[in-house]
């Protein structure tokens, strides 16, 4: 059998993060992270530079300790197991592969370490350099290869060595746009074929929404939400996921005195809030409404002028400065959409949902008027 075909035969493992605390002096890293990975799942734990992302992997692969709480592997406790004990395949920003080892010695390195015999290391290493595209390149040495190849390098050499989870930090963020698109397909493609669970941490929205079964969006060393990519760019959990995921406008808006928002001359149906209050009529809230939901008609009388407008290729992008200061963004197809620079627009709401930013709570999903 090969090892691509023993990769798939075993089953991914679950992993669970329970009540995990990592403190640094005086920053608090992780906060009590609760976190469940489904076996063969894989989950991109997105946010900001100091959010907890990277802290979390690290106390999963082994390389730092929690302060407190508690992380299983397959139903296992390795909170307080080594990390060349649990055999899990790293891969790193910046590749750390050997210079002076040829990409065949790289990929095996794992293997050698645990004693493997040599025709075996040798086998493994060609399986694992075709599975990553590089098959016939086991002679050459990194600095003869591209970023990209260096990178699916260290991929096969996290594999070799049959791991039970995989754990990326951050492993295309050192390459170029195109090099990056190109890469996450593959390395999607060679996750999902092997049914290997995964935890891939980024900053990059875009990689984490197209590439994860589940994206964990963190702040603060906390989860703020886990979900679907498409749950979380549409229905976010709170205002801090609404604005990191996605472009967002922020838009002042009045309940009306039916429990309704007062939004752009429209009336939007409410519901209650996810803490169970509902804000007084007449009261200001935030609305929290993506670019892709706002429609911008041309008005001569509108209280809104196009300053700015983008062609992103199958969308363009309108900054719609608004009497009062304000500044919006639009974006509707670009097949059809002739409005210029300079332009009046009135704006109509034409999502199915908005999200109110309620004052000490979490914000509550509403509904769009039709």
């Amino acid at each position: 059998m090969s090892i691509v075909e023993q990769l798939a035969a075993v089953r991914g493992v679950g992993v669970t993060f329970s009540g995990v605390e990592r403190h640094y002096s005086d920053n608090t890293a992780l906060a009590g992270l609760d976190l469940r990975i489904e076996p063969g799942e894989f989950v991109a734990l997105l946010g900001p530079s100091g959010c907890g992302k990277t802290t979390a992997l690290r106390l999963l692969g082994g390389f730092d300790r929690p302060d407190a709480g508690t992380i299983t592997v397959g139903g296992k406790d390795v909170t307080k197991i080594p990390a060349h004990r649990r055999d899990m395949g790293m891969v790193f920003q910046s590749y750390s592969l050997f210079p002076n080892m040829n990409v065949a010695d790289n990929v095996a390195f794992g293997l050698k370490m645990r004693r493997a015999a040599k025709a075996d290391r040798i086998k493994r290493a060609d399986e694992l350099l075709a599975l990553v595209g590089l098959e016939g390149r086991g002679r050459r040495y990194p600095f003869e290869l591209s970023g990209g190849q260096q990178q699916r390098v260290a991929i096969a050499r996290a594999l070799a060595i049959e791991p039970t989870v995989l754990l990326l930090d951050e492993p295309l963020s050192a390459l170029d746009a195109r090099v990056r698109i190109q890469l996450r397909g593959e390395i999607r493609s060679i996750q999902q074929r092997l049914g290997i669970t995964t935890v891939f941490v980024t900053h990059d929205q875009s990689e984490a929404l197209s590439m994860a079964d589940r994206v964990g969006v963190m702040n603060a060393g906390r989860l703020e939400q886990l979900n679907t990519p498409e749950n979380v760019y549409r229905n976010p959990a709170t205002a801090f996921v609404a604005e990191f995921v996605g472009a967002m406008n922020r838009v002042a808006g009045r309940i009306g005195d039916r429990g309704e928002v007062l939004l752009f001359g429209q009336r939007v149906p409410t519901v209650t809030g996810t803490n169970g209050a509902v804000p007084e009529p007449g009261a200001l809230v935030e609305v929290l409404i993506r670019p892709e939901a706002l429609q911008a008609v041309r008005d001569s009388a509108g209280p809104g002028e196009i300053s700015e407008r983008t062609f992103l290729g199958s969308s363009v992008r309108l900054r719609i400065s608004v009497d009062g200061g304000q500044e919006i963004l639009v974006e509707a197809p670009s097949h059809g959409t002739e409005l210029p620079i300079g332009a009046r627009v009135s704006l109509k709401v034409i999502a199915e949902q908005v999200v109110v930013a309620q004052p000490d709570s979490a914000p509550a999903t509403v509904p769009a008027a039709a």
